[in-house]
């Protein structure tokens, strides 16, 4: 089996940040999951080790205010290396064609009856709550197993990899698909 990411869209995600020359630049990632402390803690820890980047999660907005488009794109790409997702805008960013980068890319349909997800931000039991309720909306699935603290589940049924990584991204949250 592939391997397959969610983050088929990282690429439009980080090619959406254009910046106007400034001294600080903002960037809003938009529908991030942060359902709680530790929710909160991870996103702020992950870009947080970006030198010149201010980190602010406030419900399912992060803000990132930096001083260079470099530091900015690092950032971003940490959080979503930290299992997270969200879509870019800002008062300094270029938005994606049609206004959510989950939609930037329209693969085929890629059918599965099993996959294993890996990499997701699953600190406590609403993280897991939120995406088992993400990968049910999929048409097909019929089975998860997400607990917190998990480092990876297994969603079984008939259904589209593709679909999931977008239930997954909708829901705000990042990782690999196998």
């Amino acid at each position: 089996m592939m391997n397959t990411k969610l983050t088929l869209t990282v690429a439009a995600l980080v090619a959406s940040l254009s910046f106007a020359s400034a001294a600080e630049t903002t960037v809003t990632l938009s529908g991030v999951h942060n359902c709680c402390n530790g929710c909160a803690k991870g996103i702020t820890e992950a870009a947080g080790k970006v030198k010149d980047v201010e980190v602010k999660a406030a419900g399912r907005n992060v803000m990132l205010t930096g001083k260079s488009k470099s530091a900015l794109k690092k950032a971003v790409e940490a959080i979503l290396d930290a299992g997270y997702f969200g879509t870019v805008g800002g008062s300094d960013a270029e938005k994606s064609p049609g206004g959510s980068a989950s939609t930037a890319l329209a693969p085929k349909p890629k059918m599965t009856k099993s996959a294993t997800v890996s990499g997701l931000h699953l600190c406590c039991q609403k993280c897991a709550d939120a995406v088992n309720t993400a990968a049910k909306s999929v048409a097909g699935v019929t089975e998860t197993d997400a607990v917190g603290k998990a480092k990876s589940f297994t969603v079984k049924g008939d259904f589209d990899q593709n679909a999931l990584a977008v239930a997954l991204q909708g829901a705000g949250f990042n990782g690999k698909i196998r």
